[in-house]
């Protein structure tokens, strides 16, 4: 049968206790920052704790009729099916034991930015956006664009999407959980509009993915650190939509990271959005390093940290989506650009999980 270490489970169960008797407590009702955080960490939990309790259970039915079959042979029947039983929930608890990315229960914010091939590589970029905002619309989430930069033609030369979660989303179901694979070179390979012989070109777009720190306490910013400019808002082609200075651009000078935002009709609403973007891009570069520098170890070994990785085909002529990384391909790329994105991730996700299980069995 198989064996569950059960040291590596008592720390996760005090701590699930330690948070009930908080949830339990009315003064925690209060603080709602420290409430999202505590029911964050207590669904995170819970199905590890299920799954424990679940061996646990199946462990003592099997101890149980090992003591009973000494007295009567009749109970020997019944023991190899309470071993699978065993050895299935011993499964899935190691399965919930894998080391989790702990920006997983996380929102994320999302970059789509226009790359080789001009404006259809804009019209592209449009396409990813809103590929995005109906995955987010299928799962539920709420979505915000943060920033974006139209082209002449229609999509977008650059844009920033906030994907946020409601209520408490299930362990690997936060947007984070979902979409930390799609950074990277997406490439299309398809007729643009501008093409008058019909033939097929292939330009491409970039997507950066970054956990929404939404806790300033999370990255601390020293104001004497950041430059902020404001300037005025501007449409397409550099035709001025606002007649005040409410656009904001602020550099962090230690990085040279600069996020500039002007979507908002107030300059307030833009500072605070621009700030929320410097927190996740210093949060990301901080976990980048760290992963750089333990590369053997990484928590992710499908998601990259090269942002200039090709990591996806969407082949217009055959109707075909194909991920380079894990070997998922499927012919239904308008539905995927619809939004149904959930089996690409899906690949993704399970290529992820294998990598981590097989550097597991080889320490």
């Amino acid at each position: 049968m198989s064996v569950v270490d059960v040291s590596a489970v008592a720390p996760l169960l005090e701590e699930y206790a330690a948070i009930e008797a908080q949830l339990a407590d009315p003064t925690t009702h209060s603080d709602q920052v420290l409430l999202k955080k505590l029911n964050k960490r207590y669904a995170a939990l819970s199905p590890t704790v299920a799954a424990f309790r679940e061996w646990q259970e199946a462990d003592g039915d099997v101890g149980a009729a090992t003591e009973m079959a000494a007295e009567d042979p009749s109970f020997h029947d019944e023991l190899p099916a309470l071993r699978e039983r065993v050895d299935a929930a011993a499964e899935h608890l190691h399965h919930l034991l894998l080391p989790r990315d702990p920006d997983d229960d996380r929102d994320v914010i999302l970059e789509v930015k226009a790359g080789e091939g001009g404006a259809e590589s804009a019209l592209f970029a449009g396409d990813l956006v809103r590929m995005y905002l109906r995955y987010a619309e299928r799962r539920h989430w709420k979505a915000q664009l943060l920033e974006a930069t139209e082209s002449d033609l229609g999509g977008y030369k650059d844009a920033r999407v906030a994907l946020t979660a409601t209520g408490v989303p299930g362990p690997g179901e936060a947007p984070w959980a979902r979409l930390k694979y799609e950074g990277g070179v997406h490439r299309v390979q398809r007729v643009p509009v501008t093409e008058s012989q019909g033939r097929i070109h292939t330009s491409a777009a970039g997507v950066l993915v970054m956990p929404d720190v939404d806790d300033p306490a999370e990255v601390e910013l020293d104001p004497h650190e950041l430059k902020i400019d404001v300037f005025r808002s501007s449409g397409p082609g550099g035709q001025s939509v606002n007649t005040t200075d409410s656009a904001v651009r602020i550099t962090h000078l230690p990085t040279g990271v600069v996020v500039s935002c002007q979507n908002e009709k107030s300059q307030l609403q833009n500072k605070e959005s621009a700030l929320r973007v410097l927190r996740s891009r210093l949060h990301q570069m901080a976990v980048e390093a760290a992963d750089a520098e333990a590369s053997v170890q990484r928590r992710s070994q499908v998601r990259t940290v090269d942002r200039s990785e090709r990591i996806r085909t969407y082949n217009f002529p055959e109707n075909r989506i194909a991920d380079h990384r894990t070997g998922f391909k499927a012919y239904n790329l308008d539905q995927v650009l619809d939004g149904d994105l959930d089996a690409v991730v899906q690949s993704a996700v399970d290529a992820d999980e294998a990598a981590r299980m097989a550097a597991l069995g080889d320490r």
